[in-house]
Parts: C-alpha cells; sequence; structure tokens
C-alpha cells in the first residue's frame, strides 16, 4: 500500500473544487457568475450586484421563521444606499412551506412585510433538482455553518462585493443577529 503525500492530497482537492466550480459548462468564480429569474420570470444577470455586499436566503411564505422577511426588509431599507442587497428566492422543499404563485408570493411579501428587495423565481436549493447558484452556494466551507445541504428555510449567505461568498449562517440566524451585522457592516466597509 502507498502512502498519499500532502502534494497529492493538495493537488486532489483542488482538482475537485476545480470540477466543482464548472455550471452549464462555464467556470464558475464567485456567486455573481449565475444567471437565474426573476419572480416575474425575466432573466437576471447577478454580475449586475457587482460592487454590492449581498444576503443571499432562501425564503418561504408559511414557515415559523417567515417573520423574519421584516427584519430582511429593515436591513435592506438601512443597508441599500451603501451598496447593499436581499436577494430572495423562494423555495418549496421544507415541509412545503411556499406553495404559492410568483403572484400569490409577491402579494403576500409586500401586504405583510413591505418587501421591496429582489425576489426570484422559487427554486430547489438541494438535491438534483438544485439551482446551480445552490449548488455553488452549497459546495462552499464558509463560516460559521459551513458547507453541505440547506437545513431549512431562510439559511443565508453574505456575499461580498466582488462575489466571494464570505459567510452562512443558519436559519434561526435572525438578519438582525450581531454576528450577522458585524460581517455585513466589515463587506460594506471595504471598496
Amino acid at each position: 500500500m502507498s502512502s498519499i503525500g500532502p502534494f497529492s492530497v493538495a493537488f486532489g482537492f483542488a482538482f475537485v473544487l476545480a470540477l466543482a466550480s464548472i455550471a452549464n459548462g462555464e467556470k464558475v468564480s464567485s456567486a455573481l457568475d449565475f444567471k437565474v429569474k426573476s419572480i416575474n420570470g425575466d432573466e437576471v444577470d447577478l454580475g449586475d450586484y457587482r460592487g454590492k455586499v449581498l444576503l443571499i436566503v432562501n425564503v418561504a411564505s408559511k414557515c415559523g421563521l417567515t417573520p423574519q422577511y421584516e427584519q430582511l426588509q429593515a436591513m435592506y431599507k438601512k443597508y441599500e444606499p451603501q451598496g447593499f442587497a436581499v436577494l430572495a428566492f423562494p423555495c418549496n422543499q421544507f415541509g412545503q412551506q411556499e406553495p404559492g404563485t410568483p403572484d400569490e408570493i409577491k402579494q403576500f411579501c409586500k401586504v405583510n412585510y413591505g418587501v421591496t428587495f429582489p425576489l426570484f423565481a422559487k427554486i430547489e436549493v438541494n438535491g438534483d433538482g438544485a439551482a446551480p447558484l445552490y449548488k455553488y452556494l452549497t459546495s462552499l466551507d464558509v463560516q460559521p455553518a459551513g458547507s453541505g445541504k440547506i437545513s431549512w428555510n431562510f439559511e443565508k449567505f453574505v456575499i461580498g462585493r466582488n462575489g466571494q461568498v464570505v459567510a452562512r449562517f443558519a436559519p434561526r440566524t435572525k438578519p438582525d443577529d450581531p454576528e450577522l451585522v458585524r460581517v455585513i457592516e466589515a463587506e460594506l466597509a471595504k471598496k
């Protein structure tokens, strides 16, 4: 039996990462390398958000965590002038808690929480049908939550101005949690 040296392990790991960073035949180097659909069905190039700090969240209208919409909207309103955006991706994979149509989701968010941040088309975030953006996000080992499958509605990813994922927070971490706010403010301070 031969032993595997540190160089071989590092090379193998780099190779696996390179393979994992390919989506739709294109090299992916940041969260801004994806195109997604808005809740209205329009194609959105996330590259248009280059230079902004983003909070990407999978959301649901009938979840015990749904009141986080209020804090997400407050955060968006407070930090948007500094180059911040919340990008919300409805998902029905957890307890069927987002059964609505695009119009129902938009109406719910507007009427109940005054949401003005961008909403996107309903997607899957786990499994073979997961959106390419989420396959990329969940492949990265970022703290404090680490890598792996999305555990529930309202899991949060902080994306720096350069498109790099800088933090991942568990669903129960509220948008106004001091650690989450600290990470966002630190990224906003970078020009």
